[in-house]
């Protein structure tokens, strides 16, 4: 069994070796520049743990993980577009570097390729691969646009907001390690059982992401805490507040949140006082634990020796600790 830091380098390898040095050069160019911006590579790397689970042999699980994150990336490349955001990960994004239409052109370039990398598994897997992977595609473009629904709906829940999150975030987790399973020949029951673990997990940690950016530590986050809360996005702690807060508390919060210029500092520092009255992040973070005991149970249901799950699960565990 390998740790997760070796699929990361192998994938990080791998995406270097992918010919997007076609012309024209507007076309591939952009598609290069968002896959040397570097990520987790968590996505690729449970598809391969996913299949070592099982007894199979990553290098199988290899190309159809290089697609994976192909398609997560493709996904980010059209998010930020739709979200008109300036930087992904401290760089340029590919709409602000070139423009929107290569944007959208590179990103369903980025799509195709996807699923031609998906599609080189072995033949008596790949009917189930694809289709999970169709699926899952399906899944978090609904998930997108139940996102940019809430964006002017004035009225959402903090459970419309996991709905939201199980799709756009948590389903595409969940298919890395359902597609590991599947190329491993897994029982039906089984990837079954690691696809609902995969999907809690990714509940839990899209989350943590949200407690992170209120209560993260600055230095290790890399970036200014409370970036939620001065933009009015709708996280789980901000619904939760909304859905909690009387009298007072639920009247500075509107206040807030409907003023159009203020002192960013300020704004974080008083909602953040807001949420302590509330409770908040101990609220978000029982949620959180919630999800992520949910996602170890159907683990527990996973019928393989118990040394075979131990990198998996402690990799998961070490996302729901990480600072950043």
């Amino acid at each position: 069994m390998h740790e997760p830091g070796f699929f990361q380098q192998l994938v990080e390898a791998e995406l270097k070796k992918i010919p997007f040095n076609f012309s024209p050069a507007e076309l591939y160019e952009p598609i290069r520049y968002m896959l040397s911006l570097g990520g987790k590579r968590m996505r690729p790397s449970l598809v391969m743990m996913g299949t070592e689970l099982f007894g199979g042999d990553y290098r199988e699980a290899l190309t159809p993980a290089l697609g994976i994150e192909v398609f997560h990336n493709f996904t980010l490349l059209h998010d930020d577009l739709m979200d008109k955001a300036p930087v992904r990960r401290s760089q340029q994004t590919v709409h602000t570097k070139w423009n929107p239409d290569i944007a959208i052109l590179s990103g369903d370039t980025m799509f195709v390729k996807s699923c031609e990398l998906m599609m080189q598994v072995n033949d008596d897997v790949l009917r189930d691969v694809m289709n999970l992977f169709h699926h899952t595609a399906i899944e978090v473009c609904e998930g997108q646009q139940f996102d940019m629904n809430y964006e002017t709906k004035e009225t959402i829940s903090a459970e419309e907001y996991i709905q939201m999150i199980s799709l756009k975030t948590a389903a595409l987790l969940a298919a890395s390690l359902k597609t590991g399973a599947l190329v491993a020949h897994a029982d039906e029951v089984d990837a079954n059982h690691l696809h609902e673990f995969g999907k809690k997990t990714g509940i839990a940690f899209q989350l943590h992401d949200d407690i992170l950016d209120l209560y993260g530590d600055e230095q290790k986050f890399g970036k200014q805490t409370g970036g939620d809360i001065i933009s009015n996005k709708k996280t789980f702690l901000l619904l939760s507040a909304l859905e909690t807060a009387k009298g007072n508390d639920l009247n500075e919060l509107k206040r807030w949140l409907a003023m159009k210029e203020f002192n960013p500092s300020e704004k974080v520092n008083s909602v953040k006082e807001i949420f302590s009255h509330l409770n908040i992040r101990e609220a978000s973070e029982e949620k959180m634990d919630g999800f992520f005991q949910e996602a170890l149970a159907a683990f527990d249901q996973v019928r393989v020796p118990r040394e075979m799950k131990i990198p998996l699960k402690t990799f998961a565990e070490k996302l729901m600790v990480r600072e950043v």
